[in-house]
């Protein structure tokens, strides 16, 4: 099972979701431990690890869209979920 952990700039502005809004963030989070290749992938500069974007629509998180931006590490077998941007 993938580890997924999110910075400290990603808690940041966790705590700043409404309820629904985090809600829907911790499943991508918890989802991310089952099959940490989903979402769409990103440029990365690092040849040992996969950037990626999950989406969130409004319908799923109860508020604004939240992209969920993460880089996974095969050789650690983690995920760092470095960003949570909310739109609109």
């Amino acid at each position: 099972m993938t580890h997924a952990f999110f910075s400290d700039s990603a808690e940041k502005i966790l705590t700043e979701l409404t309820p629904t809004e985090r809600a829907a963030v911790e499943s991508v989070r918890r989802s991310l431990e089952d099959d940490p290749a989903q979402g769409r992938g990103l440029p990365d500069a690092d040849p040992r690890s996969e950037s990626r974007v999950v989406e969130l629509l409004p319908e799923q998180t109860g508020g604004r869209g939240i992209s969920v931006v993460y880089r996974y590490s095969q050789d650690l077998d983690a995920c760092l979920i470095l960003w949570l941007i909310a739109g609109p």
